[in-house]
């Protein structure tokens, strides 16, 4: 393994994390003999192949490949750990910050977190990579990201959480619907109605949850993985339906449906920054979470929740 430089293991990541030699040579713009050369140098360091090639397919890694890909991708994160705390010494943070975040959050919530970040480190670089909660923790879990916003139910004995606020859940109605003329709403009042379901990973347990533990049970009409379709078809009066996170673009008296805060709903989930325990963050990334939750302290965060 001592052979192998830093640049040529980037190279081999790149082929794995891509599943191409071609694409990986692309992305590191460098010729497609450079990646190639790179993995067999590794393969005749271990002593047996890492990667299946399939032609026409491209490549995938074996079981040992797997193994070894983890070992690399953590070597890389330290390195770059390494390179961007002597960048900073003497000096403000600066460097990359990898983020996942709930898709369904994302619009709302990622704004207002990355113009704060960008006021308090101009040369502070994010990647963001979004998804729902599971495929979110996937990405945490692999290393590739350095933290993720999502609800703290989502979460594992791995990580360390960090609240940002509350969500307590309020249902959305269309303009026309009767209920649109109240200033909130109960379960027991939207029960008669059909509902238009979010229906993600966790996120359908969640909703049915709310009703069942008033011995309540809803009529699914329509379902959708967008939020955003979910809140069109409310809106052509399709069902009502029920949210968290308040949308960036929602206007009282201007949306074309109603958002009522929900009286007796039993849970309000605790949406904020997951990271893994056993990973020391860099600089940067430590100074971005303290980043979000001085936005927390301020109040900054409190616009993308409906009160009960």
């Amino acid at each position: 393994m001592r052979n192998l430089t830093l640049k040529q293991l980037r190279y081999v990541e790149a082929a794995d994390r891509l599943g191409s030699i071609t694409n990986a040579a692309d992305e590191m713009n460098i010729s497609q003999s450079s990646i190639t050369a790179a993995i067999n140098m590794l393969e005749d360091t271990l002593g047996h192949d890492v990667f299946i090639r399939t032609p026409a397919k491209g490549i995938h890694a074996t079981a040992t490949g797997r193994e070894a890909m983890a070992l690399i991708r953590r070597f890389i994160y330290q390195s770059r750990q390494f390179e961007e705390e002597l960048s900073s010494l003497g000096g403000a943070a600066m460097g990359t910050v990898r983020i996942g975040c709930y898709a369904t959050a994302a619009p709302s919530f990622l704004p207002t977190v990355l113009q704060g970040i960008s006021e308090d480190f101009p040369d502070a670089s994010i990647q963001l990579l979004e998804g729902n909660m599971a495929r979110v923790m996937e990405f945490l879990r692999d290393g590739d990201i350095d933290v993720a916003f999502t609800y703290e139910d989502s979460i594992d004995s791995q990580c360390d959480f960090t609240s940002l606020f509350s969500a307590p859940p309020y249902a959305i109605v269309a303009l026309n619907d009767p209920l649109a003329q109240k200033d909130s709403t109960s379960l027991e009042e939207l029960i008669d109605r059909p509902m238009v379901l979010l229906d993600l990973p966790q996120t359908h347990d969640y909703f049915m949850r709310l009703f069942s533990v008033r011995g309540l049970r809803p009529t699914i009409a329509h379902s959708s993985r967008s939020s955003e379709i979910v809140r069109a078809l409310v809106s052509q009066g399709y069902g009502f339906s029920i949210l968290n996170i308040k949308p960036v673009e929602y206007q009282e008296g201007y949306s074309r449906y109603r958002i009522l805060p929900i009286r007796n709903a039993p849970e309000a989930p605790v949406f904020g920054i997951a990271r893994l325990s056993s990973v020391s963050q860099s600089r940067m990334t430590r100074s971005f979470i303290q980043s979000c939750i001085d936005l927390r302290d301020k109040g900054a965060l409190d616009a993308l929740t409906v009160p009960h």
